[in-house]
């Protein structure tokens, strides 16, 4: 009897025991992949194509709707449930609007996600990108994307398309001004940190929004710089230079990817299966989803690749290309193809299981309207804490790349300070390219920020208009050639002044996507006002405005100090004044080579040894140019401070390592000017001999510090198998035996260098 109570007290405990793990409440993430695919089930093909369908805006949604032409049609797909994401609706009343179409009147109520080009803020904007990699301070811009994500979600939207991580090492090519410049260890961290800005530790939370890795891949690869131009890139480049942001940004949780313009291998990144489904959902094991850029999937035709719409279809779903941006093909033919055993529905059905993943993980289902609340968006929008997090980061942004006569910092009383050039007083220009959402003219002028400080008697005279004509977003700048009637009155205020600081270089929208040059100077007659200018006063300070590096060999000769101030966003005179005036320290480097001369891009540090590097032999054989030196005006990594900073030579501690172990390479950096200031020590390697030719030198370590005058810290940087190794033409990550130099200093063209084994 004893026994059967045992039993059966047993079997009661292993029952609820049971039920009690049945009962144990699911992870977040179990629970959504369970919600996602009951509600696959509930879909038509229909409403599965339509998730894959995203239109641009169309009418404005809190008026009528329309009733005829293409904004008609539009309107009863996103009725029916054929739409799964709209892009640059804005505003909470528009999404709100948009939203409820969605949600109420379609038949699953799934919401839609909205989304839009939040590059370098949304009305609040920071510096444009690659402003942001010269801090090469990552929590900085971890935090402007931040600030950038809570305006934009304060404004109904949830996904932008951002961070650009593109490579290039192209200057002509406009977009430079999206990304992080020519370095892929410096591009990888400046992708971790503005994927964790705007997605947060919780993509649910309001003040969030999901991000994009853009463009996959290679497309700052373009051919002579030409935007959408072709790519001709070998594995090696694409493997060690192109991909590694991408990895990074995968690897902080990115949670879409956008694929490129341009063709690799012969292919439109669109169609290729190769990047899309190979290497990224494949190899990298990426559950988000991949949105095409503008209406790629139908340039495809364009490309050669495809003979119709039909075509560009099959090729687009069948690579892995999840979600349609205005092609409209999708929409148009998928449903059709699937019917005609064309298109697999389980390629339709992986790419909405992935749309739908990210729109739970947003939270859109929990609650359609969290990103509406007007009373969060009047609060946020312009708040005064975004107008000091991007005035702090504007600062950090400003590279010193001269101070020979030691000009700056300005004195802050009895000096009469002639401020000349068009930008100085534009409030337009330097908001910069791909600031859509923001207003115009809300830039702070450098007059405005100049006229803060009123000790000095300060006069401006522009010298010239730098446009004529229109300047939008969609149009080409057109530059005043002639009109000269301003460089007199200029050339008096410079006569009598103790300092001339000039404000030159490129309009805002003379960069970014569309805005190829072949020419890297300054543009209109601002060479030419430079030069009269020098004439009568040669106490020059040179501010630059511009969004990708410039070709200055005359400034670089004759102008005593050059300040790279970029496009700095709405902040931006506040932070030229602070710097000038010797407020703030500048500390930032450069993230791309400036050349000579437009001759000599593509330019980079991290370039390969020709078998003839040097002129051994003393006779004209060997790799160079004969009218100009092959080396950049300003160096990767190069930016000067108001004090100066002294280098120990990079001590190791010991001389041999076995793969697997820690290098650990030290160096003591003491502060030998007389103010405090903050340095960026950089750690860059060689390996000598591999079986792939490896750059003369990569960066592998950097370490931004802070020092007070007189002050001495010692930096440790660790190099492990991540940093050692490399990728071989199959994609596969060696780590060999060898001898490798280690460099450490200031730039990648001033450092001290020591060895070690690796066995």
């Amino acid at each position: 009897m004893k026994k059967s109570q045992t039993l059966l007290l047993l079997a009661l405990f292993s029952l609820g025991t049971a039920h009690a793990q049945k009962k144990k409440p699911m992870d977040k993430k179990q629970e959504i992949e369970q919600k996602v695919e009951q509600l696959l089930a509930k879909m038509t093909l229909e409403e599965k194509v339509g998730q894959m369908n995203q239109y641009n805006g169309f009418w404005d949604v809190t008026g009528p709707s329309p009733k005829e032409g293409n904004a008609a049609i539009k309107y009863e797909h996103l009725r029916k449930g054929w739409v799964g994401s709209m892009l640059t609706v804005r505003g909470v009343d528009q999404v709100r609007a948009v939203q409820k179409i969605a949600v109420e009147e379609t038949r699953l109520g799934i919401p839609l996600i909205i989304g839009f080009d939040v590059i370098h803020g949304y009305k609040t904007l920071s510096p444009i990108p690659l402003a942001e990699a010269a801090s090469w301070d990552m929590e900085a811009i971890k935090k402007s994307a931040q600030v950038a994500a809570d305006e934009a979600s304060a404004s109904g939207i949830n996904w932008t398309f951002g961070p650009n991580v593109d490579i290039s090492r192209d200057a002509r090519w406009g977009r430079v001004m999206e990304g992080a410049g020519e370095d892929p260890f410096l591009g990888s961290r400046v992708a971790t940190a503005r994927v964790k800005g705007f997605q947060g530790d919780d993509l649910s939370a309001p003040n969030t929004i999901a991000a994009c890795a853009k463009h996959f891949a290679a497309y700052g690869f373009a051919e002579s710089g030409r935007d959408y131009n072709t790519v001709d890139i070998g594995n090696a480049t694409l493997y060690n230079t192109v991909l590694p942001p991408f990895k990074a940004a995968k690897d902080a949780g990115v949670r879409t990817f956008m694929n490129s313009f341009n063709i690799l291998n012969g292919v439109p990144a669109t169609g290729s299966s190769f990047l899309q489904r190979d290497i990224l959902k494949g190899k990298w094991g990426f559950d988000g989803f991949i949105i095409t850029d503008w209406a790629s999937i139908r340039e495809m035709i364009a490309h050669g690749y495809a003979k119709d719409g039909a075509e560009a279809t099959v090729k687009a779903v069948k690579a892995g290309a999840d979600m349609d941006m205005e092609s409209h093909l999708y929409v148009a033919q998928l449903v059709k193809l699937v019917n005609e055993g064309k298109v697999d529905i389980k390629l339709v059905d992986d790419a909405v299981r992935r749309i739908l993943r990210v729109k739970y993980e947003l939270g859109l289902f929990d609650d359609p309207y969290r990103y509406c609340n007007e009373k969060r968006e009047k609060e946020v929008i312009n708040s005064k804490a975004n107008h000091e997090a991007v005035l702090d980061m504007a600062k950090k942004s400003i590279v010193l790349l001269k101070n020979e006569k030691n000009l700056l910092p300005l004195k802050k009383n009895g000096q009469k300070i002639a401020l000349i050039g068009a930008l100085a007083n534009d409030k337009n220009s330097p908001l910069g390219s791909w600031r859509i959402a923001s207003d115009d003219n809300t830039a702070v002028s450098v007059l405005e920020g100049m006229q803060q400080y009123k000790g000095n008697t300060l006069t401006f005279e522009k010298g010239a208009d730098l446009t004529v004509g229109k300047t939008t977003f969609l149009d080409e700048v057109v530059f005043n050639t002639t009109d000269r009637n301003g460089f007199e009155a200029a050339k008096k205020a410079a006569a009598s002044a103790d300092v001339v600081v000039m404000v030159l270089g490129e309009h805002g929208f003379q960069s970014g996507e569309g805005r190829s040059r072949t020419n890297l100077d300054l543009p209109g007659l601002q060479q030419e006002l430079l030069e009269e200018i020098y004439k009568v006063n040669p106490n020059v300070v040179l501010v630059l405005n511009n969004g990708r590096p410039l070709a200055l060999t005359w400034a670089a000769e004759h102008i005593p100090t050059i300040v790279e101030a970029w496009h700095l966003g709405t902040q931006t005179g506040n932070a030229v004044a602070q710097v000038l005036y010797g407020d703030y320290n500048p500390s930032g480097k450069l993230p791309m080579s400036f050349p000579r001369n437009v001759g000599q891009v593509p330019i980079y540090y991290n370039q390969h040894s020709t078998g003839r590097p040097t002129n051994s032999d003393n006779n004209v054989f060997w790799s160079h140019y004969t009218d100009v030196e092959k080396t950049p005006q300003f160096a990767f990594g190069h930016g000067l401070s108001y004090t100066t900073f002294k280098y120990s030579a990079p001590k190791l501690d010991k001389s041999s390592y076995t793969k697997g172990e820690a290098v650990k390479v030290s160096v003591d950096i003491t502060n030998t000017g007389n103010y405090d200031g903050k340095e960026v020590a950089q750690l860059y390697i060689r390996d000598i001999a591999a079986s792939l030719s490896r750059p003369v030198k990569e960066l592998k370590g950097f370490e931004l510090i802070s020092l007070k005058k007189g002050e001495t810290k010692t930096v440790t940087f660790t190099l492990t198998d991540k940093e050692l190794g490399f990728f071989n033409n199959e994609g596969e990550y060696l780590v060999e035996p060898g001898t490798f130099k280690v460099f450490v200093g200031t730039s990648s063209d001033n450092v001290q260098e020591t060895e070690f084994e690796l066995k």
